[in-house]
């Protein structure tokens, strides 16, 4: 069966950064900040405080329907009061910070003591944050006559700065805004793709990219998934006071890919390290990745009596053809030494890293390079160059091959060279086991009766 397309929007370019701030002479240090850039494959995840597979409480029914199912409502705690309008004194003024201002001129603006702004800036855990502004920043300031009795600067959605006037200056602290992370689950079948599946089940796109994230040791998104594919996802929203403000991190997931179900879930160790496990509580890492770039389309596949699109003759291909904007970040396929950085021929800007056991990986056609040379050692899934079309090449797209013994196989189908399997022990095991057992039951409720028993790994 040929490969079966995901289906994702692509959006690789940044957001154009904002127009510099016009300088006010007294205030040269608070322009507002520029436009965060924007890439499709990047998002915020926030790791919420306590067990990271912290239980979740039985459901009678959960519905199919394209929201997701909403498991627990589970409010974190220890948090001081963040931005309100109580407890100011005086007058209040609320300041929206718009492209190009400065906190001098909306001091200004509203006949605000430039002097008390002086001693603020001054004081040393207020001064990165007074200089620093975006635009859309709230800044709430109680003042009597002009002179400020508090001010509270909104950082983001979990941090606020509050300062208040004491006897003879200002004191600067920084708290915590109260949120409640909520556990829901969705579900998917897949019909045309990955992510028009996702959708219908009501779960964004970053939520999806980090399942595939967990599973891409084991199936290559680019060429495995088939219709009839299902999928499941628990994972945390994060919401203050009624509203949501964005999705946390996964929990636990499975992926049934042609039958075969592939499941994990979320644990942190005694270190603090963050890692997925399966149910017998092997790590889900192996020594390589199935694809060095994130979802898009293969062009061309593994062919050894290829016609070559550039020279009109029959052309063995010895690897894979990922198409994908330019820029599009390429990934090392796993651990290993840069032993070529440089233009090759009709390859353009390429890539040769070797891995040990006298296996190579190569990655050709870059539009740039990241930040590697030859000699460097670079881990699994860092960035060592980007898509483009250099040497001969009929569009954007990443030329990816894999070796052993100097024999090119085929990356898609070829058995991967494995690591040695990292299992939980001892302390770690009992414990994750222990917080992982409602999301497997969770999983359970989405599957096929007769695979209910069966596992994976």
């Amino acid at each position: 069966m040929g490969s079966f397309p995901s289906g994702l929007r692509h959006d690789y370019k940044d957001a154009p950064p904002a127009a510099a701030a016009k300088r006010v002479p007294r205030w040269p240090w608070v322009a507002a900040g520029m436009t965060t850039p924007f890439i499709a494959a990047a998002v915020l995840i926030l790791v919420s405080t306590g067990s990271e597979t912290a239980a979740v409480p039985e459901i009678d029914d959960l519905s199919r329907a394209a929201d997701p199912v909403v498991f627990a409502n589970t409010p974190q705690t220890g948090f001081e009061p963040g931005i309100s309008d109580s407890g100011l004194s005086g007058d209040e003024i609320r300041m929206i910070v718009g492209r190009g201002d400065s906190l001098g001129q909306m001091f200004r603006r509203h006949d605000l003591s430039l002097g008390d702004l002086d001693e603020m800036v001054d004081l040393a855990d207020a001064a990165y944050y007074l200089r620093m502004l975006n635009p859309g920043n709230e800044i709430v300031v109680a003042h009597q006559e002009g002179r400020v009795q508090s001010l509270e600067r909104e950082i983001d959605d979990f941090k606020a700065l509050r300062i208040v006037r004491t006897s003879d200056n200002f004191s600067a602290t920084l708290i915590e805004r109260p949120v409640e992370n909520r556990v829901v689950g969705a579900h998917g079948i897949i019909e045309r793709s990955l992510f028009e599946a996702a959708q219908d089940a009501g779960i964004a796109d970053p939520v999806i990219m980090k399942m595939a994230e967990i599973f891409q040791w084991d199936i290559d998104f680019l060429k495995d998934v088939r219709a009839g594919d299902e999928f499941t996802v628990i994972y945390e929203e994060i919401w203050r006071e009624g509203e949501k403000l964005k999705d946390g991190v996964i929990l636990a997931a499975e992926f049934m890919n042609r039958g075969t179900p592939y499941r994990a879930a979320r644990h942190t160790d005694a270190d603090g390290v963050v890692d997925y496990f399966t149910p017998e509580g092997r790590s889900v890492r192996k020594a390589f990745i199935r694809a060095p770039v994130d979802f898009t389309r293969i062009s061309s596949t593994f062919d050894l009596a290829r016609r070559h699109p550039v020279l009109n003759t029959i052309r063995a291909h010895r690897g894979v053809d990922y198409a994908a904007p330019t820029g599009t970040p390429v990934r090392a396929a796993g651990d290993g030494t840069v032993s070529f950085r440089g233009a090759r021929n009709g390859f353009g800007n390429t890539v040769v890293i070797e891995h040990g056991g006298r296996i190579t990986t190569l990655y050709a056609h870059l539009s740039r390079f990241g930040d590697i040379r030859v000699g460097s050692r670079v881990q699994q899934g860092q960035t060592i160059g980007y898509v483009g079309m250099t040497g001969l090449a009929t569009g954007p797209h990443l030329h990816y091959e894999y070796q052993v013994n100097g024999v090119h196989r085929d990356p898609q189908t070829a058995v991967l060279a494995s690591s040695e399997p990292v299992y939980l022990a001892d302390a770690d095991l009992v414990a994750f086991q222990a917080a992982a057992a409602p999301l497997w039951l969770q999983l359970d409720r989405y599957r096929p009766t007769q695979l209910r028993a069966t596992a994976t790994y």
